[in-house]
């Protein structure tokens, strides 16, 4: 029985998450269309003032294989190199009823994954030490999965229930611009939960909060508008604002959350999401914001691989 489970569970996220067979992969950074990893390390970096970064890019260029160490490119430095790719610009700030959602860029993100914990350890000490010419490590997230389900949240519901599949997923998450075909565009925001104020409220008030019932994950009709189901229904949107998540809870001491992760094609589906979660379009704010807060938000862009390599001709290197 154990066995017929794990079997059970590898078929349906590959057949979930990468393209059908008839479909040629693209050269992207394969990451992004994998299932979750069991363990992860989100990392960012900045840009030592004075320093020419393109040696340590070319390094990096080897060194991350898309697949068990992904990278994105922030917007400052793209300009640095002197391009520009048309679908980056700054994350978002927003101010308001209640809510901050901070923009916090970083020059370079690199999402480790693998399932040694020490394995992701040692590999984020030779990637430091790499980029140590030019770049400088500001921040650390550790995630993993939770109760054995790839997509679940500290909070038991799971995230990215509606995730679109096979060529769907490829043609939410992948660029095929013409330049920088393959690529895609990375939005991630570290949100921390308030757990005590989420365990305190009744079961049937959390299902109302989220807009699902945990025990089922069935969506509920009778939820209120402002259920983060329905704030967020990719469907409901012109055009649809569909995105394709990778989100993993994250633990450090007893701070407890989830590192959003989304993938486009481009950025504006997740930005369309974000401003009708913070109320801009109608004033009702989403009932997550009752229990959780971001408390960084960041844009990159995740170039395409060529080779084994990541390609980075789009940035003359």
């Amino acid at each position: 029985m154990i066995t017929f489970d794990i079997n059970i569970n590898i078929n349906i996220n590959i057949n979930v998450n990468l393209p059908h067979n008839n479909q040629a992969m693209p050269d992207c950074q394969t990451a992004i269309l994998k299932p979750i990893p069991a363990l992860a390390r989100y990392t960012t970096y900045i840009q030592l003032p004075g320093t020419d970064p393109r040696a340590a890019l070319l390094a990096l260029c080897g060194a991350a294989d898309g697949e068990r160490t992904l990278a994105g490119i922030g917007q400052s430095l793209v300009s640095l190199l002197g391009h520009r790719i048309d679908e980056l610009h700054a994350f978002p700030q927003f101010s308001g009823r209640g809510i901050d959602v901070p923009s916090t860029p970083a020059a370079l993100l690199l999402w480790l994954s693998g399932d040694d914990r020490g394995e992701i350890v040692h590999r984020h000490r030779k990637l430091n030490e790499m980029l140590a010419g030019a770049f400088r490590c500001t921040q650390v997230i550790d995630a993993f999965t939770f109760d054995g389900h790839a997509r679940r949240d500290l909070t038991g519901y799971e995230d990215g229930t509606e995730n679109p599949e096979g060529p769907k997923a490829v043609a939410t998450a992948i660029s095929q611009r013409p330049g920088i075909a393959g690529s895609s565009f990375l939005a991630i925001q570290q949100w921390e939960h308030d757990m005590h104020r989420f365990d305190a409220m009744p079961s049937h008030e959390q299902d109302q909060c989220i807009g699902r019932r945990r025990t089922d994950n069935e969506e509920l009709d009778t939820a209120p508008a402002s259920a983060h189901v329905k704030r967020t229904a990719q469907e409901s949107f012109d055009p649809e604002a569909f995105v394709l998540r990778r989100s993993m809870p994250w633990a450090e001491g007893e701070r407890c959350g989830l590192v959003f992760t989304a993938f486009g094609a481009n950025l504006d589906a997740f930005e369309a999401l974000l401003k009708r979660m913070v109320g801009e379009e109608d004033g009702i704010t989403d009932a997550l914001f009752s229990f959780t807060r971001p408390l960084t938000g960041a844009y990159f862009w995740c170039p395409p691989v060529q080779g084994g390599k990541l390609d980075l001709s789009a940035l003359g290197l």
